[in-house]
């Protein structure tokens, strides 16, 4: 195996996320690599598409995109040089859905039992879409809101 610079596009999106339970967004940003830009403009636009459409996340398009980069990498000679290189080290991803599962039962359960805030006046708790709205700590926080 030899190692060579390669071009990649790295696809950094930002977000902010309202987790199960809480009043305020996260923010959080994350990187994929694409070997072609087509496929990093597609799998951008699929993620703000799914993502927009999400009551309780925000997407930052000014931080997302796609750019052009480069990476060091092994290159191989053939297709059986990496399944030979990597047969050893091969394994199944862990199962983290089922986790998910139990996070989001949770939630939803809370959901339904929550008042929209609308009936409430804003008295905590309540929901605003698929927001729960806890009563306020005291602490300062950034607010985020969806420009739409």
């Amino acid at each position: 195996m030899d190692t060579a610079w390669i071009q990649v596009f790295v696809l950094t999106f930002a977000e902010c996320v309202a987790p199960a339970g809480k009043t305020v967004c996260q923010q959080q940003q994350f990187e994929l690599e694409f070997l072609t830009r087509r496929d990093c403009e597609y799998a951008l636009e699929q993620l703000v598409t799914m993502k927009d459409a999400l009551d309780n996340v925000i997407v930052d398009h000014g931080k997302s995109g796609c750019a052009v980069s480069a990476r060091e990498a092994g290159t191989f000679a053939s297709a059986d040089a990496i399944q030979q290189a990597n047969a050893d080290n091969w394994h199944a991803p862990a199962n983290v859905d089922q986790r998910r599962v139990v996070v989001n039962e949770a939630h939803q359960q809370r959901l339904a039992d929550l008042k929209p805030c609308s009936d409430t006046n804003g008295a905590a708790p309540c929901k605003i879409g698929q927001i729960i709205v806890e009563e306020a700590t005291g602490d300062s926080v950034e607010v985020w809101r969806r420009t739409d």
